[in-house]
């Protein structure tokens, strides 16, 4: 199976793996953020120090050689550094690529994650061992499942009881998943 490319880009986006040494910005930008990680796996950061380990081992995903460990990069305005958001995908095995993604407030509504999201289907689609691209999020999460039709997905079905989102409480919460086939 093929690796995604360590770095993208896009018409107004570049991306790249991620260091440790973003912490600071990642945080500032959006992992502290508690409306911005409202509905994701992982409440919002009140230190930069444990960010800085997820970061770490982020980057230490891309040199190993499992093909399912999930791979990140940081989103940053072209001819910029600075990240205003994540995307990530994990390359399941059985053909399936499962993409995940989050984005600084302050650049919602403006196209950019299904612009990013848009382009790393399209990758997954185009490689010949992939042939389902997919992703999912919280039912109440309505943008966010806009964004993955805008970038080709299809809206599939409810996934009862899938995902815990720490923010709003311990229980499962339901899902919408959205998939592109070929």
């Amino acid at each position: 199976m093929s690796r995604p490319p360590p770095t993208f880009a896009t018409a107004r986006l570049v991306a790249r793996i991620p260091s440790a040494e973003d912490a600071p910005a990642v945080f500032a930008a959006y992992a502290n953020d508690p409306e911005v990680t409202r509905y994701l796996a992982w409440r919002a950061y009140d230190r930069v120090e444990p960010l800085a380990a997820f970061l770490r081992e982020a980057a230490a995903n891309w040199e190993k050689r499992d093909a399912q460990l999930p791979l990140a990069w940081l989103l940053c305005h072209k001819g910029t550094n600075t990240p205003i958001g994540s995307i990530g995908v994990t390359l399941e095995g059985n053909g399936r690529a499962m993409f995940g993604y989050v984005l600084a407030k302050k650049f919602w509504g403006r196209g950019m994650a299904a612009e990013a999201l848009t382009h790393l289907v399209d990758w997954a689609l185009a490689q010949p061992s992939l042939y389902r691209a997919y992703a999912y999020c919280d039912v109440e999460n309505t943008t966010s499942a806009r964004v993955m039709e805008k970038a080709g997905m299809v809206r599939e079905g409810l996934l009862r009881r899938w995902h815990v989102a720490p923010t709003l409480g311990p229980e499962p919460r339901d899902c919408l998943v959205c998939a592109k086939v070929r």
